[in-house]
C-alpha cells in the first residue's frame, strides 16, 4: 500500500512539474491584465486579441502552412526512404541507416549553420523554399524511424503472393505494403508536424526576413520587443491554451479509440 502511494505521489509530482507552467498560462489567459502574478478580472481579452490581430493571424497561418507542407513532403520522402532502406542489401542498409541518423544525433545548430552556408554557396537566397528544405531535413529522418518498425512487422509473404497472382509491383505496393504500414506513416506525419511547429534554430537560419513563425515571433517579442509585440505577447497565453487543449483532445481520442478496438478484438 505504501509503495502504491509513493508511486502515485511520484507520478503526480512529475506531471505537476511538467504541466504546471502550461496550466499557469491557461489560467492567466482568462485574466484581463497583461501581467502574470496580477489578477484583474475574468476576461476573454487575450482570446479576442488573438483572433483579431492581423500580424498574429498571419504568423499562425505561416506556421501552419509551413508545418503541414514540411510534414507532407517529409512523410512522402521518409516513407519512400524507409522502404528503400528496408529492401536494400545488408551493407547498403547499414550505411543508409547511419546516414539517416546523422541529422537526429547532430546538434541542430550545426545542421542549421550547414544549411545556411550551403544555400549561400549555391546562390539560393533565403525564401520559403529554403525554409521548407530546412524543415524537411530535420523531419524526414524521424518519419523513416517511424515507418521502419512497421515494415519489419509486416508479412512479406503477402507482397510476394500479390506478385504471384499477377499484380504489378506498383499495385502490390499500394494495395498490400502501404496498408500494412499506415500506422507508422501517420505517426511519422504527426511527429513531423510537431517538430516543424516547435523548431526555432533551423527556422531562424533559413527563413526570409519577412516570414515569421510562432517560435521566431515569440523570440523577437521577448528579446527585441517593440510596442506591438509587447502588447500582443499576452495573446500567446491564449494560443498556448488552445494548442494544449487540441493536443489533449487528440491524445484522449486516440487512446479511447485504441481501447475500444482492443476490446472489440478481444470479444472477437
Amino acid at each position: 500500500m505504501i509503495k502504491k502511494c509513493l508511486k502515485a505521489f511520484y507520478i503526480g509530482l512529475i506531471l505537476l512539474l511538467l504541466y504546471a507552467p502550461i496550466l499557469l498560462l491557461a489560467v492567466y489567459s482568462f485574466n484581463s491584465v497583461n501581467t502574470i502574478g496580477t489578477w484583474g478580472s475574468f476576461s476573454f481579452t487575450h482570446y479576442i486579441k488573438l483572433f483579431t490581430d492581423e500580424a498574429i493571424l498571419e504568423m499562425i497561418g505561416n506556421t501552419v502552412v509551413l508545418a503541414v507542407s514540411a510534414a507532407i513532403l517529409s512523410t512522402i520522402l521518409g516513407t519512400a526512404g524507409a522502404m528503400g532502406i528496408y529492401y536494400s542489401r545488408k551493407k547498403a542498409k547499414t550505411l543508409m541507416n547511419g546516414a539517416n541518423q546523422i541529422p537526429i544525433i547532430n546538434a541542430e545548430i550545426v545542421t542549421a549553420l550547414a544549411l545556411a552556408i550551403t544555400f549561400v554557396a549555391v546562390g539560393l537566397e533565403k525564401s520559403f523554399f529554403t525554409l521548407l528544405m530546412g524543415h524537411m531535413v530535420i523531419c524526414t529522418p524521424f518519419v523513416v524511424l517511424s515507418v521502419m518498425p512497421k515494415l519489419k512487422q509486416m508479412d512479406n509473404s503477402l507482397y510476394e503472393a500479390a506478385l504471384d497472382l499477377g499484380a504489378s509491383p506498383a499495385k502490390a505496393l499500394f494495395k498490400v505494403v502501404l496498408p500494412q504500414i499506415v500506422p507508422g506513416i501517420v505517426s511519422g506525419f504527426m511527429l513531423a508536424i510537431t517538430l516543424s511547429l516547435d523548431d526555432y534554430i533551423i527556422t531562424s537560419y533559413t527563413k526570409p526576413s519577412t516570414f515569421n513563425t510562432i517560435s521566431t515571433y515569440v523570440y523577437n517579442a521577448t528579446t527585441k520587443g517593440n510596442a506591438h509585440t509587447a502588447v500582443t505577447l499576452s495573446s500567446f497565453w491564449a494560443l498556448t491554451t488552445i494548442i494544449f487543449v487540441i493536443i489533449l483532445a487528440v491524445v484522449l481520442f486516440a487512446n479511447i479509440t485504441g481501447l475500444k478496438n482492443k476490446k472489440k478484438e478481444a470479444h472477437e
